[in-house]
């Protein structure tokens, strides 16, 4: 087992007490715990694999709890037993595998886009920045699931061949435009 699946073994568990009003606190302080990947337990309270990967977004949890007026709390915890352990790993990993089915979604997304752009024949430098976007959005976004799935769901190598065929996929459309804009530009004289 490596040192970063033997630490994942253990948990640091937040206990986050807001005041109710404004509630933009709330959602601040549960828009970063989602955004690493935190499953949540229960109303205000939070786990996280004790891994380096989790600290910053724990930290800034907690500088928005206090900075909201509110209490934080974090405790670090392991399963009582081997099931309990497996359990939170089994719930975490399905967190995770939630995550990269929409990121999967979101690259069969990318792939019709493109394929509607090469159908309509829309071969704009324009329309080539925007599509270069997406594929980077994609990337970040992967960058991070795979930064946060410390446990490796059965998803993360068909997310990592499909982001593959999407750089593939926005290559060949880039090719196009280029091709386009080149034949345009040669019968110009």
């Amino acid at each position: 087992m490596t040192e970063t699946v033997e630490q994942a073994t253990r948990w640091l568990i937040l206990v986050i007490k807001l005041p109710a009003d404004p509630s933009r606190h709330r959602v601040a302080v549960w828009r970063e715990l989602r955004k690493i990947g935190a499953l949540s337990l229960g109303q205000g309270v939070w786990a996280v694999p004790e891994v380096p990967v989790f600290a910053d977004g724990v930290r800034r949890a907690l500088e928005l709890t206090d900075a909201a007026g509110g209490q934080g709390l974090t405790l670090q915890a392991s399963g009582r037993s081997e099931q309990d352990a497996a359990r939170f790993r089994e719930m975490f990993t399905a967190a995770r595998s939630a995550d990269w089915a929409e990121f999967l979604a979101d690259c069969g997304k990318f792939d019709e886009e493109i394929a509607k752009e090469i159908r309509i024949a829309k071969f704009t430098l324009a329309e080539l920045e925007e599509e270069e976007q997406s594929l980077e959005r994609l990337r970040r976004w992967h960058r991070d699931l795979t930064a946060r799935d410390v446990f490796g769901a059965p998803e993360a190598a068909e997310a990592a061949e499909r982001l593959k065929r999407c750089a593939a996929v926005c290559e060949d459309y880039s090719e196009r435009v280029f091709g386009a804009l080149h034949s345009t530009d040669e019968g110009v004289s």
